[in-house]
């Protein structure tokens, strides 16, 4: 079931699970792009095929906001606006390892192992490597579970989760970077929590908030929904 998080002629968000992919692969599950047209298609029963741009991506097992676009004009707009820097987007993450700062901005520099779909990541240049940088800053904490708050200032694969590994914080079930057991359903305990732009069509501020999941893990911490 869909959850529509914002919606208007140019532009959808919705709120993604942890167990589905933005766009189709070799699995053949259905991908959540294709989810989304079906329901545009119904909801104002449009004839043949509906046009939805995929701005940016989520990996599979990361929840949270995804946001494309209903036309043309604000898929380049947005596109555009990636590439520019000017979309902020803000990640919640659940570690078990407590980071070594409070808050920190985070510099290191990652490759990408395709046959393993995996990010490699330095602390110093190399040869084939691209600057990595986000920030981070603890935001809540129990004896067992801490949350961060990360900004993405770069938007490498697998940033968040081979960064936090790094310095020693694997993601809650992320077995692919360090965390010691999985999640039930095989989602990581990564959120896409807010996305905010300036609409591409009408010059708007907007701010995107996607909920929790319903992982009891998540609401431990006391902060505000």
């Amino acid at each position: 079931m869909l959850q529509i998080l914002y919606e208007d002629n140019h532009i959808i968000a919705v709120n993604k699970s942890n167990s589905d992919i933005v766009q189709a692969d070799k699995t053949g599950d259905v991908a959540l792009v294709d989810q989304v047209k079906a329901y545009i298609k119904q909801k104002y029963n449009k004839p043949g095929d509906v046009f939805l741009g995929v701005v940016h991506r989520l990996d599979r097992p990361v929840s949270g906001v995804v946001l494309f676009a209903r036309t043309s004009k604000a898929l380049a707009r947005l596109n555009k606006m990636f590439v520019d820097k000017t979309i902020k987007k803000t990640y919640w993450a659940i570690t078990q390892n407590r980071p070594p700062q409070i808050a920190e901005e985070l510099h290191h520099y990652m490759s990408k192992n395709e046959e393993k779909n995996r990010a490699l990541v330095s602390i110093s240049p190399r040869t084939g490597y691209k600057e990595a940088i986000l920030s981070y800053r603890l935001i809540g904490s129990t004896q067992n579970l801490n949350l961060l708050e990360v900004e993405l200032q770069t938007g490498r694969h697998h940033q968040i989760r081979a960064q936090l590994s790094r310095i020693g914080c694997p993601i809650r079930g992320d077995l692919k970077y360090g965390s010691k057991r999985s999640n039930e359903g095989g989602g990581i305990n990564l959120h896409s929590r807010m996305i905010e732009f300036v609409h591409p069509v009408k010059n708007e501020p907007i701010k995107i908030v996607a909920p929790l999941p319903a992982d009891n893990v998540w609401h431990v911490f006391g902060v505000e929904e």
